[in-house]
């Protein structure tokens, strides 16, 4: 473990001289590449620096314990225990660190939710979860662009994509990806019956403009009359913009912003995200046919949780964890569950490379 922890910090070092290089900062593809690398590497590398001034203790600890002076060598005995145990403990951590890593981790998220089976009902759950991501996105410092919507005209949603720009976004909202199923009595319910609903979650990690390179050649830009709900519209011009990727077929149509030029910049924002989502699944299918990622793949289709409303009750069936706590998860807090996510997803890889 420590020649590999050398060996990243010579690297870190190597990178910080060449992120300071005009050279590569005048390449931007380049330069955000090399800052990312940093960026992931400064734990470990700060992890790594601390481990050897507690070394530094030890030593100076157990040499203290030879002094002639009764009182240093207690002072020493006292001490030495606990700077041992900080350092198990850092060990411990390094060796986590250490673990491969997602390159997408420190990403900025595109959040995609999609009422599913259930109606208006599954419409007004899609609005509950994204106000639930909303509010832990508000919790941890992130913002929350809404890039597209479609609303309902009582509350509900039945699509909207939206950017979550923040430290390790990725890296915590990537577990949501998947079906999400409700239990509750719709407020249209005369008769008390409990429903059951679902909504879809895609997780897609931000790509940079320099990673998907989308030449107009291969793009066909449609514009046309945007319209609302409830007879409201801004049809007076041509702004609602429709973006298809001809050499794939995807199309991303974008109609929130008054203005013709927002619309296509955030078109554009979601297909590349699509598009590097794509390719991060058929990358990963080669690599491995049979273990296929959850973000943006067909395992959509599987449950990973139900939000039962009559008994308060939330559970995540990819780790039999259940919470007594819906209200508290649905105004965003939802550590609990992404811990414990995470926590298995460490455990897998940790098993997987020992």
């Amino acid at each position: 473990m420590l020649e590999r922890l050398a060996e990243i910090e010579r690297r870190y070092e190597e990178l910080d001289r060449l992120v300071a290089d005009p050279a590569v900062i005048a390449n931007r593809r380049e330069y955000a590449a090399l800052a990312r690398e940093r960026a992931q590497l400064e734990e470990i590398v700060e992890g790594y620096r601390e481990r050897r001034r507690l070394e530094r203790d030890i030593a100076e600890h157990r040499e203290l314990l030879h002094d002639v002076d009764p009182e240093i060598r207690d002072m020493a005995r006292g001490e030495l225990p606990a700077i041992e145990e900080e350092l198990a403990s850092l060990d411990a951590k390094l060796k986590t660190l250490l673990l491969p890593r997602d390159p997408n981790d420190e990403r900025n998220t595109v959040l995609e939710i999609r009422a599913g089976t259930g109606g208006d009902e599954a419409a007004l759950f899609a609005a509950d979860l994204f106000r639930m991501y909303s509010r832990y996105a508000e919790r941890r410092g992130w913002h929350v662009e809404v890039l597209s919507s479609s609303p309902t005209g009582i509350g509900g949603l039945r699509e909207v994509i939206a950017l979550v720009q923040g430290d390790g976004a990725f890296s915590r909202l990537k577990f949501e990806g998947g079906v999400h199923r409700v239990q509750r009595v719709p407020v249209t319910e005369t008769q008390g019956r409990i429903h059951t609903s679902a909504v879809t979650v895609a997780v897609l990690p931000e790509a940079e403009d320099v990673e998907i390179d989308l030449p107009d050649k291969d793009l066909r830009i449609d514009v046309f009359r945007s319209s609302g709900p409830g007879g409201q519209s801004v049809n007076t011009t041509d702004s609602a913009v429709r973006v298809t990727h001809l050499p794939t077929g995807m199309v991303v149509t974008c109609q929130d912003e008054k203005s013709q030029h927002k619309n296509k910049v955030k078109a554009l924002k979601i297909l590349r995200a699509r598009l590097l989502d794509r390719a991060r699944h058929e990358q990963q299918e080669s690599i491995a046919a049979n273990r296929r990622a959850m973000v943006g793949s067909g395992d959509r289709s599987e449950k990973i949780r139900t939000y039962n409303f009559p008994q308060s009750r939330i559970t995540d069936h990819r780790v039999n964890l259940t919470l007594h706590q819906l209200d508290r998860v649905l105004d965003g807090d939802l550590d609990a569950l992404v811990d414990a996510l995470a926590t298995k997803a460490q455990s897998e890889v940790l098993e997987a490379v020992s």
